[in-house]
């Protein structure tokens, strides 16, 4: 005869399980803590100037119209270690996202054992012949679920976003730092070649100027003073060609690194040079003050950051509360492998466990306390990041037309020490003037020549910080 199938617990396991599921859905906004708000901050107006109708250009280093500053960006954001660290690190974020959302869920796994087991014949309590040796067979589905009611785990994932948010805005500011870096180092590089070829061409006159006193010392025309200054100005200017070339090849090696080349290439290679434009007259690209809060890389992050320690003060504050967790597992047993899918085999459970904290030592309190202090100082940091950014983009500004001041002033009086130069050489000549007063005028003009081209650099290096103080 036909044993009857036991099928009373399936059903009240299915009704528990969905009954508590419905809880915790509708319990799902009851989430401790304190939700998030952007803190208020109060923003300028306008920037102050007149500005493009065009946003920020994506690839803003195109403005400069060197087809080799192009490549050498394009290489650097290839292949540059510090920018594929942060991918990485988006990466981590990514995974940890996934990993803490696990824990809103059950855990569901499968468990299949099989045992064979002899018993003692001679044991205190013999056995029939037939129970001495046995066969237990066993494959259960499990589920085990600490139910989310107080929103610590949704906390928890709302924290692990805003991390994955912040770790990508930093990497897109390890982009940003990175460009700006290039570029920069490209300029200082130009700058270095430039001051190392008027040093040199520098370096020749005053060979002849030297050749000349020497000849005019012998004849017994000049003095022995007027030759040993014109030999001490040529020694100063040998002494800055091999500084101004160790500068260069430093330059060289400090952005062989930033393309992320091989130790061999930083070793042995070199960059390349172009002819870099300026730019027609800059205008700050179209845009609010507001917009900064989302265009600029590192505010984002400090508001991402901001977000995610506020979110762990939710999870800091559900320790308070009773854990409840729900337990089972329902499958078959038997001796028989054959009949461990049969109704007789059935086998399951249900239990349901609540542990609620009643002495910590402060632990809690603690945790809630150091949540809180985290909060308020990213809080800081967030607001100091906002006040740095619009001072650098009034520095940034500011720079567009100071700097082209500076730039064009330089220019005009490297001009008149050339013509000076002229006059006091012809004067010379005639005898109207002393040798040290030529020479005086040749110094003048090594180090106009030298502020130009520095102030050259720093204008182009302007362009630079405006375009990333903006966020471009």
């Amino acid at each position: 005869m036909t044993e009857p199938r036991n099928t009373g617990g399936s059903p009240v396991l299915a009704i528990l399980i969905i009954a508590i599921a419905l809880l915790t859905m509708i319990l799902a906004g009851c989430s401790v803590g304190p939700d998030f708000k952007r803190p208020d901050a109060e923003l300028p107006k306008d920037f102050g100037v007149a500005q493009s109708p065009l946003p920020p250009a994506e690839r803003w280093w195109a403005l400069f119209n060197d087809p080799v500053l192009d490549r050498l960006v394009g290489e650097a954001l290839a292949a540059n270690h510090d920018l594929k660290a942060a991918a990485a690190r988006v990466e981590q974020a990514r995974a940890q996202v996934a990993v803490t959302r696990a824990d809103q869920l059950p855990s569901v796994g499968v468990n299949a054992s099989h045992a064979r087991t002899r018993a003692s014949e001679l044991g205190s309590f013999p056995l029939p012949p037939d129970l001495i040796l046995t066969n237990d067979n066993r494959a259960v589905l499990q589920l085990s679920w600490e139910i989310d009611f107080w929103g610590q785990y949704r906390r928890a994932s709302e924290a692990a976003r805003s991390d994955l948010l912040a770790s990508e805005a930093g990497r897109d500011a390890v982009r940003a730092s990175l460009v700006s870096e290039v570029v920069r180092g490209y300029f200082a590089l130009l700058a270095l070649d430039r001051r190392t070829d008027v040093v040199e061409r520098t370096l020749v006159s005053r060979q002849k100027t030297l050749e000349l006193q020497k000849m005019r010392f012998d004849a017994g025309v000049a003095s022995e003073l007027e030759f040993r200054q014109a030999e001490s100005d040529l020694r100063t200017t040998e002494a800055l060609v091999p500084t101004l070339r160790q500068a260069r090849v430093t330059q060289e090696n400090a952005l062989a690194v930033l393309f992320g080349r091989t130790p061999r290439e930083v070793y042995e290679g070199r960059v390349d040079r172009g002819a870099p434009a300026f730019p027609a007259a800059i205008e700050v690209p179209a845009g609010v003050p507001s917009d900064l809060l989302q265009r600029r890389p590192d505010l984002r992050q400090a508001e991402a950051q901001l977000h995610a320690a506020n979110a762990r003060i939710g999870v800091a504050r559900a320790a308070y509360f009773p854990k409840i967790s729900l337990t089972g597992y329902y499958g078959g047993e038997s001796q028989a492998l054959g009949d461990l899918f049969s109704g007789p085999a059935r086998t399951w459970s249900l239990g349901a466990g609540l542990l609620q904290p009643l002495f910590a030592a402060g632990q809690i309190r603690g945790g809630v306390e150091l949540a809180d202090a985290r909060t308020r100082e990213a809080a800081e940091l967030y607001n100091k990041a906002v006040a740095n950014a619009f001072r650098e983009v009034r520095d940034a500004i500011a720079a567009q037309s100071n700097l082209r001041e500076a730039a064009l002033a330089q220019r005009e009086r490297e001009r008149s020490l050339s013509r000076t130069l002229e006059l006091e050489t012809l004067r010379f000549d005639n005898g109207t003037v002393s040798l040290f007063e030529v020479l005086d005028t040749e110094r003048q003009l090594l180090l106009a020549r030298l502020d130009a081209i520095d102030a050259e650099r720093d204008r182009r290096n302007a362009i630079v910080e405006l375009y990333l103080a903006l966020g471009a």
